[in-house]
């Protein structure tokens, strides 16, 4: 990823993007599991950050015929 964003986002524009929580941001950020930019006392979430992280987790829909299902016993 590349240093310079032109879109740094706060962890309250970061979670209501995708719905996750402030707090499961800012875990992520404390186990620097994403990349983040420190400025002063702020701390801001590259927006190619959020992007990435909805485009990874993307899924198309299935054509309900094509779904399998496992039967249990």
């Amino acid at each position: 990823m590349q240093k310079t964003s032109q879109q740094l986002l706060t962890i309250g524009e970061a979670a209501a993007r995708t719905g996750r929580k402030v707090s499961t941001w800012r875990r992520d950020i404390l186990l620097r599991r994403i990349p983040y930019v420190k400025i002063g006392r702020s701390v801001r979430i590259p927006i190619e950050v959020v992007e990435r992280l909805i485009r990874e987790g993307w899924r198309d829909a299935v054509d309900p015929g094509d779904v399998v299902t496992h039967a249990t016993s």
